[in-house]
């Protein structure tokens, strides 16, 4: 080898680096950040649900259950009966399919059930007194988070069992009961005082007589809306609610006859005519004024309802009941979107009409209580901490303004106890500002494979329409350990190693296991490779300040 060929070697000092301090070259620098998972955002129980599925996607789901039910007391319920629309919010659901969220919680409330995990109360007895008026989802929910947070909690409901419409209102096909009772057993046997059929009409009382310190009224929207129709000869009609709570107490099955008619375009009205169906009516028949666009009850209610049987009579309106004859006329939705008379009518044959128009809440025992203002549909006024015009009343669930569902109602009782528990204090609960939410732009989805998310089975049809068997079923271990990882962990670092195997400089130095990642600033030019490769969006660019 000639010397003009010989390759060029340098001598180093030993620790020494070949690597440049490139910090001055860089006009914007990448920092980690947590982003707000558009899931968390969705769930109106507030819950942390990409935290519990990085616990489950790992097979730890004692962890992941204990995560949930930090938020949510009631995993398995809410995993059957919830809106999910947490889904509806997934940034998956842009690159395949949303993750199964309600079926992996599912699956981790029937396994704490099987187990017998119970939650975790370690907070000093705080010495103050709380009744929680009403057992219902709301109700329910206070009474955990204030327990968990020290505080003796008393619950009475007016009537003969605990769960308000999660019992009398969802049929046993959707929630089965022994479920139910487990949970609410097990928030029960955390200490907290359950007094069934126990109305409370006096508010003063309780804190003046009794020594509570603070109460939370929680009473559900029990009450059926009524309207008036003609008739010169009315067949029997009925309430959607006082059959949902017959066929539930056990009474005497009603009459319906061979053909039922359901007033009502919402959930309940899904319930009623699926419920009729099981009681064996020959037609059971929804007769809605709006189209199918524009309903209240989610779309699977309808095209489950629809499956089983059911005749659903889209933009009609009942004008006249004929003993079993029922004129109805068509209707049309106008460019506002209200439903409008055409002049065109026909007539439907039933036995019996059960009204689901909706429900209010029966607030009259708050009447008389100074400063509470009530609205005619019994939703009471509060403030931004869920007080009532009474000092230490505070009021949820159905009872204010929001929309009527089990995960709302949940959310609800949470807030309330953050609330109540805060007043008690002596202070006021200020909720922590939102972090930026992660958005599916900021995903790199090139590392994620196809995954179709796990189908759950159903009943088959035949004992769908015969019984009240639970319809949907849970997912098996495999398929609930293969949904959870199908989460992306949008907006927040999972440790995959990308940014350091990729950082052209090894400016990126690992913490350990669970601590993350930090940036060595002396060697990171800012070329932004490592935060356009982040699968999951947990690395931001910032400029750098001159």
């Amino acid at each position: 080898m000639t010397e003009k060929s010989r390759p060029f070697a340098i001598t180093l000092d030993p620790g020494t680096s070949l690597q440049n301090h490139t910090g001055s070259w860089r006009s914007s620098r990448p920092v980690y950040v947590d982003r707000l998972p558009p899931c968390n955002n969705a769930c109106p129980a507030g819950e942390n649900i990409q935290n519990w599925l990085y616990h489950a996607e790992g097979g730890d789901y004692a962890a992941a259950w204990q995560s949930l039910i930090r938020d949510n007391p009631m995993p398995a319920v809410m995993g059957r009966v919830c809106y999910h629309t947490c889904e509806t919010a997934c940034n998956r659901g842009q690159l395949d399919e949303a993750v199964s969220i309600h079926a992996v919680e599912r699956f981790l409330g029937d396994f704490a059930i099987k187990e017998g995990l119970t939650p975790v109360v370690d907070a000093p007895p705080s010495g103050k007194r709380v009744l929680v008026i009403g057992a219902g989802p709301s109700g329910l929910s206070a009474a955990y988070h204030l327990t968990r947070l020290g505080h003796a909690v008393t619950i009475r409901e007016a009537g003969p069992m605990a769960g308000g419409m999660m019992r009398f209102g969802i049929p046993k096909y959707r929630l089965p009961r022994d479920v139910l009772d487990v949970e609410i057993d097990r928030i029960i046997g955390m200490g907290i005082t359950l007094e069934l059929n126990t109305r409370v009409e006096d508010i003063d009382a309780a804190f003046d007589a009794e020594g509570f310190d603070a109460v939370f009224v929680a009473v559900g929207a029990h009450l059926a809306r009524r309207t008036e129709i003609p008739a010169h000869a009315a067949g029997r009609i009925l309430d959607a609610v006082s059959l949902l709570r017959d066929v539930e107490l056990g009474a005497t099955p009603p009459q319906l006859g061979r053909r039922v008619i359901v007033y009502g375009g919402g959930n309940t009205a899904m319930d009623v005519a699926r419920t009729a169906k099981r009681l064996g009516v020959d037609e059971a028949m929804i007769v809605y004024r709006r189209s199918r666009d524009e309903m209240p009850a989610q779309d699977f209610e309808a095209r489950e309802a629809e499956e089983e049987g059911v005749l659903i009579h889209w933009l009609r309106t009942i004008k006249q009941i004929d003993e079993s004859a029922f004129t109805v006329e068509k209707m049309r939705i106008d460019a506002e979107g209200r439903p409008q008379p055409t002049g065109e009518f026909e007539t439907l044959e039933a036995d019996t009409l059960v009204l689901a128009l909706g429900q209010d809440v029966d607030a009259a025992f708050l009447d008389a209580v100074p400063g509470v203002q009530i609205a005619g549909d019994g939703v009471v006024e509060v403030d931004s901490q869920m007080m009532t015009g009474r000092a230490g009343l505070f009021a949820g669930g159905d009872m204010v303004p929001s929309e009527r569902t089990v995960t709302v109602a949940i959310g609800h009782g949470k807030k309330a106890a953050r609330n109540v528990d805060a007043w008690l204090r002596g202070g006021q609960y200020e909720k922590a500002p939102k972090a930026e939410l992660a958005s599916f732009e900021n995903l790199n989805t090139w590392y994620y494979d196809d995954a179709p998310k796990r189908v759950q089975d159903q009943l088959s049809m035949v004992r769908r329409q015969s019984g009240f068997e639970e319809v949907e079923k849970g997912l098996t271990e495999d398929n609930a350990l293969f949904e959870a990882r199908r989460c992306l962990s949008c907006g927040n670092c999972f440790e995959c190693d990308n940014c350091y195997g990729i950082c052209p400089d090894n400016a990126v130095i690992k913490l350990g296991p669970g601590n993350r990642f930090s940036i060595d600033l002396d060697y990171c030019k800012g070329c932004g490779i490592c935060a356009t490769e982040c699968p999951c969006g947990a690395i931001k660019m910032v400029p750098e300040i001159a």
